[in-house]
């Protein structure tokens, strides 16, 4: 009788471990793009010029690093804010300014009221349902009279979400637009502890139990040096810890797109970077919401007055951001909405 229940057993698990397998397979089976040549369309929109042109900007020397709360960082937020109106891209209807205050009380001593800068493009037919693209807008402002430029931390990163806003409107004007709506989030305050997305989680203005996914990009503009001989890579960060489907929806777009070596090596639970809990999508993640954190890893100039504009590698900028846009449009139009599951 016991070898005969211990042959159950095995039998049982055989089962089990192949019904997980196909249940995988399955999942991976069902991600498809069948509008692939309305995706490369937009994609093409992407262009290395134009994410120049907002890196160089918002990593000039005239707003002198911009640290939260003050002029400098201020100022940039107007430039943010400015380009949505230009693009006509809406503001929520509760924050008409396209800003969320983020107010001194919640920021460190010492530090002045802030700012999120927010718009968003309303879905045609899941419009309650939000997919976040995000980025960090703040930098270390000047430190022993040297300005901390921030191209890659996180000029790359905004110059990302401005880039994709526009592909997406673009879309929109041609009949193409999405069927969830789209939030295009630049948070204050990361480089002093994530206090802007905190902020906006825990006073969301579109509910955090409706937002599908998180997007966030911190630094996408240059390259590390495990991966010098090999440029063409990413790391993503969190992408199965709270979704299994999130994680293979990101390898479908890369594999359908882009052809990116995707890094999960900061993805590990025992990554001793802790890059998981280091930047603003850890705060969505905190709230039960799938995140991926999109990173090229530190490098030389990481941290450093010497992170400017000229040193960004603006082909691989783009490549990586169409990366993220060719994400964001299947979980912006897939007919099913992205599971908060674990398989």
């Amino acid at each position: 009788m016991k070898l005969l229940y211990a042959s159950v057993l095995v039998l049982v698990g055989s089962c089990s471990t192949l019904r997980h397998s196909d249940k995988i397979e399955n999942l991976k089976n069902s991600i498809l793009y069948n509008d692939e040549v309305i995706v490369n369309q937009y994609l093409s929109t992407i262009t290395e010029e134009e994410l120049k042109l907002h890196v160089r900007e918002v990593s000039d020397d005239k707003y002198e690093g911009r640290m939260t709360g003050e002029a400098g960082h201020n100022e940039v937020c107007d430039y943010l804010r400015s380009y949505y109106k230009e693009q006509n891209i809406k503001a929520p209807k509760s924050h008409p300014d396209y800003y969320q205050i983020v107010p001194k009380d919640v920021l460190p001593e010492n530090v002045n009221t802030s700012q999120n800068v927010i718009a968003y493009i309303e879905g045609s037919q899941f419009p309650e349902e939000y997919v976040y693209i995000s980025a960090h807008s703040d930098h270390e402002g000047i430190i022993d009279g040297q300005i901390y430029n921030g191209a890659d931390d996180n000029g790359s990163g905004t110059a990302a979400v401005l880039e994709m806003a526009e592909a997406f409107k673009q879309a929109a004007i041609d009949g193409n637009g999405p069927k969830r709506s789209i939030v295009f989030l630049h948070v204050t305050a990361e480089e002093i502890g994530l206090h802007g997305s905190r902020y906006y989680t825990n006073n969301p203005i579109f509910p955090i139990e409706n937002t599908v996914s998180t997007l966030n990009i911190d630094m996408i503009g240059r390259v590390d040096e495990p991966h010098k001989n090999n440029e063409d890579y990413i790391y993503l960060i969190g992408t199965d810890r709270i979704s299994t489907e999130l994680h293979f929806i990101a390898q479908k777009a890369n594999s359908t797109f882009t052809n990116l070596e995707l890094d999960f090596t900061f993805n590990a639970e025992k990554d001793v970077n802790r890059y998981y809990y280091r930047s603003d999508h850890y705060n969505f993640a905190e709230k039960g919401v799938p995140v991926i954190f999109f990173f090229n890893g530190e490098h030389e100039d990481y941290t450093q007055p010497t992170d400017t504009a000229e040193k960004i590698n603006y082909p691989l900028l783009s490549k990586r951001t169409k990366l993220i846009f060719a994400t964001a449009w299947y979980l912006a139009n897939s007919p099913n909405k992205l599971k908060a599951e674990i398989i």
